[in-house]
This record gives structure tokens, C-alpha cells and sequence, in this order.
């Protein structure tokens, strides 16, 4: 199809790139080199055109020709330009040299119009601004009635709170028992706290250590002596002879010792006091 019936066709009927304003007619194609709506700048309408275009910083110079019209997936011939400007032009010139000037002309000037935007938006970059931000006025407002509800419930709260601790002191209530598990728990456990302690220090009091071979070894002392006492009384007073216990078997030292070891004395030990009438007196000391 011929270039003219294409443009024809666009032009007259429907073009889905078409954008109609109050200051004119647009072409919103990625492909068109100027922006605008007319015979030379359409790249629909024309088998011969060229453009430049910008992929992530990189610029590349777009070519179409009618020899490849029939391949739709190899229409567009891609050439990657430097970033500086003056290579970049010569790039165009020596892939563009049988081309028509104002074609030419067209792409030089947009290739110009990109590098220096390019250059501001590196500017732009380096330099610090506040980033303003949008906020849904729906959300806001969704915002605001839940804090409302909020601040409504919060007071609700703490006005039966109030109520309730009012009546209990009162005594309107009475004794109550349905008491939260957590809670109770809780004052369990303090209480088991505060009872620990107590209930240790009486353990350790209880423990006493007493070494029971040394009572015993006063007893038998206490027993000598008064033994010594009642010979000397033999020799005075036949008579006394009667009042005394019978004489005991003598023991070895170390016998006593060893067999009292580990048990308690159960030995009935019996002192004798004389008077100014020289009578005994018996007494008895377990």
C-alpha cells in the first residue's frame, strides 16, 4: 500500500495515536520524531523515516526503509549513539547521508532536545528537594473516624472502670469470688514469693549440732570426785557404810568412752552430801 492512501486513510478516518487539543493535532507514536500530527512527521505514512529514542539513559538512532516493509519484525534498524554529543552527530550524518535534509534535520534537532534534558535531570538529581507526597483524602477521612471511635471507646472504658471500683468500695456488691484466672494466679505467686524465704529461715534454725561425749566425760568426772568423798567418810563413820551405794566392778578408761559413743547415757549417777550432824542426803541427777 502506497504511503499517500496510508496518510489518507490516518488523516480522515481513525488513528488510534491521534491526540486533538485546543492548540492542535498530536501524534502520541513512541516512533515520531517531532510530536506532530502531519504528512512528513507520521511514521506510518512514510516507508523511509528515522527517529531517535531514549532506553534507560542510552540513546539509540531508529531507521525504516521500504526494503524490509515486508519483515515487520526487522522494520526498524537499531544503532546505538554515544554519549558525547559532537560523535553522536557524525554517527547521523554517515548513516544518514542520502536522506532527506529536513528529515535530517528533524532528528539532529531532537537528538539536541534529549541531551539536554538528559543533562537537567542529572542536575536535578545532584541536587536536594523536598519530595511531596499525596495522601487519599478517603483515607484521611477513614483515619479521623477511627481515631473518633477510638477516643469514644477509651472513655466508655474507663467511665465503667470508674463505676465499678465505686460500687466495690461501696460495698454494693459484697464479697466476690469469680475472681480472673491470670490475676489470681498472679497473686498466688506473689504470695508464694513473699512466703519462701520465711519458711527457709526456719529450716535453718532447727538444725543444732551437739556433741554429746563431752557431757559425758563431765559426768564421770563429777562421779569421781564424789567417790573420793565417800572413802574419806569409810575411815570416820562405820555407820555411813549402810547409805552408800553397793560398789561398782572396776572399768577401764577407754571402755566408757568408746561404748558411750553415738548414744545416750542412761546411767543413774548418785551424789552424797554430809550435814552438821553429820547425816548423808542423797541426790539423784539423771
Amino acid at each position: 500500500m502506497s504511503d499517500d492512501v496510508i496518510w489518507h486513510c490516518i488523516r480522515h478516518n481513525h488513528c488510534s495515536f491521534m491526540a486533538k487539543i485546543e492548540t492542535g493535532i498530536f501524534c502520541r507514536n513512541p516512533y515520531n520524531a517531532t510530536g506532530i500530527c502531519n504528512r512528513s512527521s507520521c511514521p506510518l505514512a512514510n516507508s523511509r523515516y528515522a527517529t531517535i529514542r531514549d532506553h534507560d539513559g542510552v540513546f539509540y538512532l531508529y531507521m525504516k526503509t521500504a526494503e524490509r516493509a515486508h519483515l515487520p519484525k526487522k522494520l526498524w534498524e537499531r544503532v546505538k549513539l554515544p554519549r558525547n554529543y559532537e560523535k553522536a552527530m557524525e554517527i547521523i550524518n554517515k548513516h544518514l547521508e542520502f536522506w532527506p535534509k529536513l528529515l535530517v534535520h528533524k532528528i539532529k534537532q531532537r537528538l539536541t532536545k534529549m541531551t539536554q534534558y538528559r543533562i537537567r535531570m542529572r542536575r536535578l538529581q545532584l541536587k536536594v528537594r523536598e519530595k511531596i507526597m499525596t495522601v487519599p483524602r478517603k483515607k484521611t477521612q477513614r483515619d479521623l473516624r477511627r481515631l473518633d471511635k477510638a477516643e469514644k471507646a477509651a472513655q466508655l472504658d474507663k467511665s465503667i472502670e470508674s463505676e465499678l471500683k465505686e460500687r466495690l468500695r461501696k460495698g454494693v456488691y459484697g464479697e466476690i469470688y469469680n475472681f480472673p484466672f491470670k490475676q489470681f494466679d498472679t497473686i498466688l505467686d506473689m504470695e508464694k514469693d513473699d512466703l519462701a524465704p520465711e519458711i527457709e529461715e526456719e529450716e535453718e534454725g532447727e538444725i543444732e549440732y551437739v556433741e554429746g561425749d563431752d557431757i559425758e566425760m563431765g559426768d564421770m568426772d563429777d562421779m569421781e570426785d564424789f567417790e573420793g568423798f565417800g572413802d574419806e567418810d569409810d575411815d570416820g563413820d562405820e555407820d555411813d557404810d549402810l547409805d552408800e551405794p553397793a560398789t561398782k566392778k572396776p572399768k577401764l578408761p577407754g571402755s566408757d568412752s568408746r561404748s558411750k559413743i553415738g548414744r545416750k547415757s542412761t546411767k543413774v549417777i548418785t551424789e552424797v552430801e554430809e550435814d552438821e550432824y553429820r547425816g548423808s542426803r542423797q541426790r539423784t541427777r539423771m
